[in-house]
């Protein structure tokens, strides 16, 4: 069972469509400076509605007070978290998972692949890479949405590729939104030749992780530098 602590519920916010950023304060607590590596995750938990598995959004280290989490409309308990108000309690366990290993990826190319709301535990790592970005190669960001507004962090988007980041987005069901760019799915915008001296951070669905695993390992790119939070 979980060893719950008590956070309070500091902000939250729209992030696209269907999705909400939600931010816990996790001051006072032996949460705070728990937080250890990109992609981990933690149990929110609510009385009476119940409780379920996010990853935290925000990068690991000290202090670690706010945490950051994208919540998926549509079900019970993230529905409940995001009508809470500013001061309200939530019931949050310690990370778990293992999270990415950033540490393997220094000194080479990181090719990072998200779809949904799965970019929360990216996210994680993108934050983590800008705060010692001289230690990375190329950045790339392979990122799927199901619509051209269900793409979470959108201002970060922008700010990443300003950074240097190489930002591919594609739509899988772009409908009459007028969107010009790439569609399908994430595994099939990865370009041909081999994958050398770069490392993968991948989540989200599990037909993109298979997919893109397969595609990566058909180049080139060792299983052991492919790399899930769980």
């Amino acid at each position: 069972m979980p060893d719950w602590h008590p956070a309070t519920v500091t902000d939250s916010a729209p992030a696209a469509d269907g999705l909400t950023d939600l931010v816990l304060d996790v001051r006072g607590t032996p949460l705070a400076g728990s937080h250890e590596r990109p992609g981990q995750y933690v149990h929110l938990r609510l009385p009476g509605v119940g409780q379920g598995l996010f990853a935290i959004a925000s990068p690991p280290g000290r202090p670690g007070t706010q945490w950051e989490f994208l919540l998926k409309v549509g079900s019970p308990l993230p529905d409940a978290l995001i009508h809470l108000p500013r001061g309200a309690h939530v019931d949050v366990s310690r990370p778990e998972g293992r999270g990415f290993p950033l540490e393997r990826a220094r000194g080479q190319d990181v090719l990072l692949f998200a779809t949904g709301s799965g970019i929360s535990a990216i996210r994680s790592v993108i934050t983590s890479i800008q705060q010692e970005r001289g230690a990375y190669g190329q950045v790339t960001l392979y990122f799927g949405a199901r619509t051209p507004g269900a793409f979470a962090y959108a201002d970060e988007l922008h700010e990443w590729e300003a950074g240097g980041m190489r930002v591919v987005r594609t739509v899988s069901q772009p409908g009459a939104s007028g969107w010009q760019g790439l569609t399908g799915y994430v595994q099939a915008h990865l370009g041909e030749g081999p994958v050398r001296a770069a490392v993968a951070f991948l989540c989200g669905q599990k037909e993109m992780v298979r997919g893109v695993m397969t595609t990566l390992q058909a180049r080139g790119m060792p299983a052991g530098d492919i790399h899930l939070n769980y």
